[in-house]
């Protein structure tokens, strides 16, 4: 997975299954484009990206998740639910603003 810290008034947060970079995906009228300037930054396993996940709750953050690792990473890090899951294409993604 590849995070990336954004910084603005509010920290952005995105996090990516590597594989899923700089690909398009679209569904009717929906399109997901994981943005290789958006969503490549530090490649990280799950339990650090966990950790940091944990940590921009705190700061107020809001987050961009795309891949089924990732989301699994932020249901593990107690960011989202169930509930604000979404698909394109079959890949799940969340954003999520806290």
């Amino acid at each position: 997975m590849h995070l990336k810290i954004h910084k603005s008034y509010r920290n952005v947060i995105s996090l990516a299954d590597k594989e899923l970079i700089g690909k398009k995906f679209e569904e009717g009228k929906f399109q997901l484009n994981v943005r290789e300037n958006f969503y490549s930054g530090e490649e990280l396993t799950k339990e650090e990206a966990v950790l940091i996940l944990k940590k921009q709750v705190h700061e107020d953050a809001t987050f961009n998740l795309v891949g089924p690792k990732s989301i699994s990473t932020a249901l593990e890090a107690g960011i989202i639910t169930e509930e604000h899951i979404g698909k394109i294409d079959n890949i799940p993604f969340a954003l999520t603003l806290l």
